[in-house]
């Protein structure tokens, strides 16, 4: 006997065959997306990819599909990096970013390697394809170091290193670097988005330390003048130069993260490679109250590792230190942080307890570093969760 299909029965058989032929053909928008990235590579092309891209990438992320996600973010932006669309790929680059935190993708050695091609290729492209002398090309500059800064989060809170990855900070420092390059001090007003060329450097050199990048730290301090007459007297009311002033910064946080070995490495490639200035000189000069010369910079870091290296009862050695140096350190770059460092070295080496609003500004300070410290939660375990919700929502 034959058996007549009801209407319902008749509608399911067309859905189905309908789903089949489409999963034969595979998803139209990818389709499309595939097919503009092969084409042509003006901006119009590059912005329709954008947009369809972004449409997919939260697709798969709604569906739980994370690897999925993270993959054709940073695949279509590499793309549209290659293809010279800068401007549009460094949208879908910010998207890639948040799509890694908010997926909980753990910060592995292969996302690191993609993040180092994203760098790589976004500044060879910048350069290739917008002048350096554009204002484009500074803005696009920021947003990439802005764009680090948010993969460098990231990374500390799905990796396994607190603070986050070296090679993150060392990307963030060269980037740092490279832009103050073109700041001056005058552009000091970050309410207004402009940012001075020393504190860039001040930066830079914060995430080399970060990184552990001690040798990368002593090849930056080389670009910079030597200190004028102006610089090297006594009694001034201009900071020290530039790269004394980094070189203390870099140790005093070296000191304050109890990485004394990094350091002393520093330290004595500043010597050897920066410093023109004989050291037996600069000791007795750094003691003579009287020769109208400032007391040098390496000499206090010299000292300062010399003590921490000591026992606990040098307490009172280091605090003869600090006095001895007071009026360079405080006429340092945000010398508020400088004191931060100071007090953690204090109470660390020294049990020289700092008061209660002084441990509150040395936490933010060392949390901002990075994002706050190791994640607290497993990566694998959060992704599994979410995708169990979002399984759940279809």
């Amino acid at each position: 006997p034959r058996f007549n299909m009801s209407a319902a029965a008749a509608r399911r058989r067309k859905q189905l065959e309908k789903k089949r032929a489409q999963e034969a053909q595979g998803d139209p928008v990818l389709n499309r997306l595939s097919k503009l990235l092969e084409g042509s590579h003006e901006e119009a092309t590059a912005y329709e990819g954008l947009q369809l891209a972004q449409s997919l990438v939260r697709k798969h992320v709604k569906s739980g599909e994370y690897a999925n996600a993270t993959k054709l973010a940073y695949d279509t932006s590499l793309t549209l990096l290659q293809k010279g669309r800068v401007s549009v790929a460094s949208q879908l680059i910010a998207v890639f970013i948040d799509v890694l935190s908010e997926t909980h993708t753990e910060c592995t050695d292969d996302w690191i390697t993609n993040l180092r091609t994203l760098d790589t290729t976004y500044r060879k492209s910048l350069d290739e394809n917008v002048k350096a002398d554009d204002s484009e090309h500074k803005r696009l500059g920021k947003l990439h170091l802005d764009i680090l800064r948010r993969a460098l989060r990231w990374s500390n809170d799905m990796g396994s290193i607190r603070y986050g990855h070296f090679a993150l900070h060392d990307l963030v420092g060269e980037q740092c670097w490279r832009l103050s390059k073109t700041a001056s001090d005058a552009d000091d007003n970050e309410e207004q988005g402009s940012v001075s060329a020393m504190s860039l450097m001040s930066d830079a050199v914060t995430h080399f330390v970060m990184g552990e990048k001690p040798e990368t730290i002593v090849e930056k301090l080389k670009e910079l003048p030597a200190p004028t007459d102006e610089e090297l007297q006594t009694g001034r009311t201009v900071p020290a130069a530039d790269r004394d002033s980094l070189l203390t910064r870099a140790v005093l946080l070296f000191i304050s993260l109890e990485n004394i070995r990094d350091g002393n490495k520093l330290l004595r490639a500043f010597i050897e490679k920066v410093e023109t200035r004989e050291s037996s000189f600069l000791t007795t000069s750094y003691m003579d109250k009287k020769d109208g010369l400032a007391p040098a910079h390496c000499i206090f870091c010299s000292m300062l590792l010399r003590i921490c290296e000591k026992e606990t009862r040098t307490g009172p050695l280091f605090s003869w230190l600090l006095r001895s140096f007071k009026a360079e350190l405080e006429m340092m770059y945000k010398a508020k942080e400088i004191q931060t460092y100071t007090t953690k070295i204090g109470k660390i080496y020294f049990e020289i307890e700092p008061p209660p609003s002084m441990m509150s500004m040395m936490e933010k300070m060392m949390g901002s570093l990075g994002g706050g410290g190791a994640p607290a939660i497993d990566p694998a375990l959060m992704q599994a969760a979410m995708q169990q919700v979002a399984g759940g929502q279809q």
